[in-house]
């Protein structure tokens, strides 16, 4: 039988429910899909777990060579890795109990979901888990919150700021009496 995704609203329950995502694959090359979405989940307030033999560090984040390897408990391990490496993938989260596998964009198998659901975990593949965080607008805490430039809107009115003579919302005005 052809596996198919869970529903809508169970991919948000998953998400909503999920505080550690080990992310296999992960690179500290900004350059790699898995580095922008380990970004996105990050910002969403995951506990993000690289799980990567080439690196010790990813986004500020300590890294493990193996699932085997990750001291913490994982509710979804989320791979970036080729369809024909993910069976084993699948046996060792397996082995540790995890709830949910999530194969990213383009990377399916089903000797992998069949393995996954016969160790009773949760199957999402051929779906980014970036994106799909991002349509339901998942949000835990803490968020990191990363600005980068205040606007008008961070002065307040006693304290505007002297960078020029410019009107919120509105044209730079030299003749302007701030």
């Amino acid at each position: 039988m052809t596996h198919s995704n869970p529903a809508e609203n169970e991919l948000r329950r998953l998400l909503e429910n999920a505080g550690t995502i080990a992310l296999v694959g992960a690179s500290s090359k900004d350059t790699r899909p898995s580095n922008a979405i380990m970004q996105v989940l990050l910002d969403a307030g995951f506990n993000v777990i690289p799980v990567t033999p080439r690196e010790t560090e990813v986004l500020g984040q300590k890294a493990y060579p193996s699932l085997a390897d990750v001291p913490h408990e994982i509710d979804i391990v989320d791979v970036f890795r080729r369809a024909e490496e993910t069976p084993q993938i699948a046996r060792d989260a397996a082995a540790r109990g995890v709830g949910t596998l999530w194969l990213q964009k383009g990377v399916e198998n089903e000797e992998t979901a069949q393995i996954a659901k016969d160790g009773g975990i949760n199957v999402v593949m051929n779906r980014c888990i970036g994106e799909t965080t991002l349509q339901f607008g998942i949000r835990k805490g803490p968020v990191r919150d990363r600005v980068d430039e205040a606007g008008w809107e961070s002065f307040p009115a006693s304290d505007p700021p002297t960078w020029g003579k410019v009107r919120p919302g509105g044209p730079v005005d030299d003749k302007a009496d701030l």
